[in-house]
């Protein structure tokens, strides 16, 4: 039997632990659950964006009694969505602030009749004005959040940026838009909620983070703690959409489990789901930067600014992120970055995979080709001159101590898509016919882990524990929606007790269960979560050799035989280890300032595109994905990670628009949301580098936010570099391209016309 130092588990592609359950069919999901005497919930919306709830009237002819109905005053707790400032109500009391904000829920012992129920609900409204853009909540002609429509600011200091514009060869400007974006999971939000009066209320739920929906019903329901348990479900995809969100359909629920004293289920359907719920935030960002002769960045200002909605849910740290992020992975000898979250009287925007991240890094990657268009040198060069080295400071003021040698990555990823040689055949290619190619390049960060003071204040707590029959369970909060959370810990575990992957389980995340090791959000899981699990499951395996019942090499069997020995003699056999913070590791709150994160991954991304100038379309032929991410613990989970992450920034970049109109998502089907098929996908190449991480389980960093940082400006870049025309917003549609190349012609002909009369 292989020895401790024999037996190698991370880094290879076992099978993945709920895998069988998914292709069979058994995984079950929330609505495949169903409880005795269980109700149906729905929920009824608001029509307006913003305004006074006059009468709310009920149509005499269903009959009411039937139905279980319920409206604020019934809220046992406080009426909030309790997360970061609890301004968010469960259900609208007398103030409206979007399109589609509960009113009124509605259960039902049939599902069908609940449809008509909510249309038979009449509701009176005093409009007010709405606030319906950025620029207009900027403007605070209308203030309808706080005193100032600002839901949270970051400012951004280094060096001495007012002197740096006297030194500059060049200063060069931009402005830049992302838009909203929905994340399109395949199961849409779903929870079953019951309640008695001895056990509480118990929520069952398609979500990421059972703590904070535990936290959200403890203040809704005015419960205790051990009064409240939720269970997270097999969920069938998040990307940060039910990071949050999950609350509300949790605490709605709940409220109509414990008016009724039955089992309630909500289960959105497509419409519902992507017309009420969170998106990614639309942002602006504005880039004036001081350039030395020879490309070299002198300093600059940045403004950031996205769009929360009407509630600030989420939107203080997806700021926060996005503020990190805005000076990409190049050296700012001076810089000032000013940041606000504003309100808007759409549904609150919030998590989505990148986390603000890919707002703020698109408008980055789009300004260096803009700096290197003024400059006179290629994108590859200006990127070359300002690259981050080792010792060198971040915009926070973060010195660089990883092992990164971002010259050495972008030249190997030139390499592997060709780069070179694709520019010169293009070139030449590009002179006849109406389909021309081009190629763009975007290299960027992702820092892994809750921001700044973040993770100290998680105080993140994870349990291995070994049964009598050997075999270990992983107690952590950590929730798997596809992306491989449930493998990559029982591996880490069963390399760290030397057993085989086969005898390491992980528990479903229950509250009543698994201590609270944080929210599954912020490329956290893998480096933070799965060190405290390597070092937990360390303790179990020390807990048995200072019994001296195990020696530094045995047997599953042997290892069998002391668990059940221990536990004969002494109890339960449990290790449990609580995040500590790493030494060396500071951050300043009020100035925002210093070690941001623990670790970056990092990564350069190659897109070869076509531009149809006859459909005005834009194709992604080719795409390449180089990454560094410190250690990849499953190679076929790391892959498909970044394919996906990849998929879905394709999508970011040209397809996913949402239509507002006033204030409500108006294409809120699959038929008009267009997302890419696999049929508009190219080839993804995906390699890695791995470079190590002190602070990660073998050395690793995260990875799923990563992809969706890179894709959408290199995809940009490369459709500038096949038309020679500039583009600074996504997504860039058919239309976009259309009007843009009519203005350039347009433009022309009167450039052209003018320089003639010029001769006469």
């Amino acid at each position: 039997m292989a020895s401790s130092n024999e037996r190698h588990i991370v880094g290879t592609s076992v099978p993945r632990k709920e895998g069988r359950d998914k292709v069979t069919g058994a995984a079950r999901y929330v609505d495949d659950m169903t409880l005795p005497g269980m109700l149906y919930g729905a929920t009824v919306r608001s029509k307006i964006a913003r305004g006074k709830i006059k009468k709310i009237s009920f149509d005499p002819g269903v009959l009411w009694d039937d139905f279980v109905v319920v409206t604020a005053k019934d809220i046992p707790g406080k009426n909030c969505i309790a997360l970061i400032l609890d301004d968010q109500p469960c259900l609208a009391a007398e103030t409206i602030n979007h399109p589609e904000e509960p009113i009124l829920l509605l259960a039902h012992a049939d599902r069908h009749k609940l449809r008509k129920a909510v249309e038979a609900v009449t509701i009176e409204y005093e409009s007010l004005p709405p606030v319906h853009s950025l620029e207009e909540s900027e403007k605070q002609s209308t203030i309808i959040w706080g005193t100032d429509n600002v839901f949270k600011k970051f400012l951004v200091e280094k060096g001495e940026v007012d002197s740096v514009w006297s030194q500059a060869a060049h200063i060069v400007e931009g402005e830049y838009f992302t838009g909203a974006q929905e994340q399109l999971y395949i199961e849409n939000n779903g929870v079953i909620a019951s309640f008695d009066p001895q056990h509480g209320v118990t929520v069952w739920g398609s979500l990421q983070c059972p703590y904070y929906v535990h936290k959200a019903l403890l203040a809704l329901c005015g419960l205790p703690e051990n009064k409240v348990r939720v269970v997270q479900m097999e969920t069938g995809g998040a990307f940060g959409g039910k990071e949050e969100y999950p609350s509300m359909i949790a605490g709605h629920a709940a409220l109509l489990a414990m008016k009724s004293g039955r089992p309630v289920k909500i289960v959105y359907d497509r419409m519902e789901d992507m017309v009420a719920t969170t998106k990614r935030h639309p942002s602006r960002t504005r880039h004036r930067t001081a350039v030395s002769k020879d490309g070299k960045i002198l300093g600059g200002e940045i403004e950031f600014v996205i769009d929360g909605g009407a509630y600030a849910t989420l939107s203080s740290v997806v700021l926060s992120r996005g503020t990190i992020h805005a000076g990409g992975p190049y050296y700012w000898p001076s810089v000032r970055i000013r940041t606000k979250a504003v309100a808007t009287n759409t549904p609150p925007h919030g998590a989505f995979r990148g986390f603000g991240a890919p707002q703020s890094l698109f408008a980055m990657e789009r300004h260096m080709d803009r700096i290197a268009e003024v400059v006179g040198i290629s994108p590859i060069e200006i990127r070359r001159r300002n690259f981050l080295k080792p010792g060198q400071t971040t915009t926070t003021q973060q010195t660089i101590h990883e092992k990164i040698d971002l010259d050495s990555l972008l030249s190997r990823a030139l390499e592997l898509s060709d780069y070179h040689a694709k520019k010169k055949r293009f070139a030449v290619e590009n002179k006849t016919g109406t389909r021309k190619k081009g190629m763009g390049i975007a290299t960027f960060l992702h820092g892994a882990g809750f921001t700044g003071s973040g993770e100290r204040y998680l105080n993140s707590l994870v349990g291995v524990e070994a049964g009598a029959d050997g075999v270990v369970r992983v107690l952590v909060s950590s929730a798997e929606f596809g992306q491989g959370t449930n493998t990559v810990l029982c591996q880490i575990a069963a390399e760290a007790l030397d057993l085989p992957y086969e005898n390491v389980m992980i528990a479903q995340p229950d509250t009543t269960v698994v201590p609270n090791s944080g929210p599954t959000v912020a490329s956290r899981t893998a480096m933070i979560v799965g060190k405290l699990v390597q070092s937990a499951a360390v303790g179990i395996k020390r807990t048995l050799s200072n019994a001296g019942l195990l020696g530094d090499s045995y047997t599953p069997e042997q290892f069998r035989t002391a668990c059940r020995e221990f536990i004969a003699a002494h109890g339960a056999l449990k290790s449990e280890v609580r995040y500590d913070a790493p030494p060396g590791v500071y951050w300043d709150d009020e100035k925002y300032r210093g070690e941001a994160y623990a670790a970056f991954a990092w990564a350069v991304y190659v897109a070869e595109v076509s531009v149809d100038l006859a459909s005005y379309s834009v194709t992604v032929d080719d795409f390449v994905a180089l990454q560094e991410v410190g250690k990849v613990l499953h190679p076929v989970l790391a892959e498909g990670q970044i394919t996906g992450g990849v998929a879905q920034a394709i999508g970011f970049a040209l397809y996913e628009k949402v239509i507002w109109q006033d204030g409500r998502m108006v294409n809120n089907q699959m038929t008009n949301y267009i997302m890419p098929t696999s049929a508009d996908l190219p080839p993804i190449r995906v390699f890695f580098e791995q470079n190590g991480n002190i602070h990660g389980a073998h050395g690793a960093k995260g990875i799923g936010e990563l992809p969706m940082d890179g894709p959408a400006p290199a995809i940009v870049n490369a459709v500038e570099d096949a038309i020679g025309v500039r583009f600074n917003s996504i997504p860039l549609l058919p239309e976009d391209l259309f009007e843009a190349l009519q203005r350039e012609s347009l433009e022309a002909v009167t450039s052209s016309s003018n320089s003639t009369r010029g001769t006469r």
